[in-house]
């Protein structure tokens, strides 16, 4: 089957490789419908995140059932499903207490060898081991550019609110308006925050934000501290989620949040950093951290989604070939597209 393989930092390409192959009685195979490119898999295309060259990236996929174990209950041959981005085993301590982003035996799609060694969902078919937990039936009508983010962005633009505790009525900042920042902008409001400022240099996905009823602020061209202590009485924000994975973002996530306020942190960090530690333990602050779990959020996110208030599907801006693999990766690198669908 055709699948996109990591190569070296800034060089992914379209290779044949073996099709999956059942291994555990709970494992299913996918033939993938479409896959998402994703801000976390820049970190490969990067090389902040270390792969071997090779290996069969992407973590985002809908398809349909094509073999599944004997102790698969949930899903069936021919079901069409969404997936989520790691497995988790459901019977751990973390598993236990649903925590399965922290599972002991988890495994992330399409990351190499150090997240599992489990090839990515780029391709022509993937495997899914623990398929009961990290598949879904996709809801009816529902079509494949939607359900895709179910099991990634959207879960975790979601998590990033949910975790940090949101109440309906609190002030929000989400800084980076990516995929993942959007989708957090759009859960916010969903969950009842009275105001939510969107962060951002560029000026269309600011644009994108507002229809869906934040404050955009421009990174350079505004004041975001200004405007944020201009509309809290000079507090701050009760919640600001960080959606980028940079130490300036994070700073200035400390900043614009008010004392005691919460600071969700679900930008990937893969480095060192500096933070000013003195000025969060001064405020009080409560630093959230770590990828979303989005198994444990999956269902909600469906159930939003097909309720309506939850609409990812302006994110997408292009659908590519799997073959144009190589090119959709450079355009999302410049920034010139915010969501990109591939197709096998």
């Amino acid at each position: 089957m055709r699948a996109v393989t990591f190569q070296a930092p800034y060089e992914v390409r379209v290779d044949e490789v073996e099709d999956p192959r059942l291994k555990d009685p709970g494992d299913a195979i996918v033939a993938v419908e479409a896959t998402g490119i994703c801000g976390s898999d820049l970190h490969i295309y990067h090389g902040r995140v270390k792969i071997e060259p090779g290996f069969v990236i992407g973590h985002e996929f809908v398809g349909t059932v094509l073999a599944a174990g004997d102790a698969v209950t949930r899903v069936a041959v021919g079901d069409r499903v969404l997936g989520c981005f790691q497995t988790a085993c459901g019977r751990c301590f973390f598993c236990m207490r649903g925590l399965f982003h922290k599972c002991d035996f988890s495994r992330t799609f399409g990351h190499g060898a150090a997240l599992g060694d489990l090839p990515g969902s780029q391709a022509e078919q993937v495997l899914v081991p623990g398929a009961d937990l990290v598949l879904r039936p996709v809801p009816e009508g529902m079509n494949a550019d939607v359900a895709l983010f179910a099991g990634d962005v959207l879960g975790t633009g979601y998590h990033a609110v949910v975790d940090a505790g949101l109440r309906p009525g609190d002030s929000v900042g989400v800084l980076g308006l990516g995929p993942v920042g959007l989708c957090a902008v759009q859960a916010a409001i969903a969950f009842g925050a009275a105001q939510v400022f969107a962060i951002d240099s560029v000026d269309a996905r600011l644009a994108l934000a507002a229809q869906f009823g934040a404050t955009p602020l421009h990174l350079e061209n505004d004041d975001p501290r200004a405007a944020v202590r201009g509309a809290t009485e000079g507090r701050g924000l009760d919640v600001v989620v960080d959606a980028v994975g940079d130490p300036r973002a994070l700073e200035s996530a400390i900043r614009l949040a008010r004392k005691c306020g919460t600071v969700q942190a679900v930008g990937v960090y893969a480095e060192r950093c500096e933070v000013h530690m003195g000025l969060a333990w001064i405020k009080a602050l409560r630093l959230h951290t770590g990828h979303a779990n989005v198994i444990a959020h999956v269902d909600a996110v469906l159930a939003l989604m097909r309720a309506g208030r939850l609409d990812p599907s302006p994110l997408v801006t292009h659908h590519m070939p799997l073959d144009a693999a190589p090119d959709a990766y450079a355009l999302y690198d410049r920034r010139e597209a915010l969501k990109i669908v591939l197709q096998p």
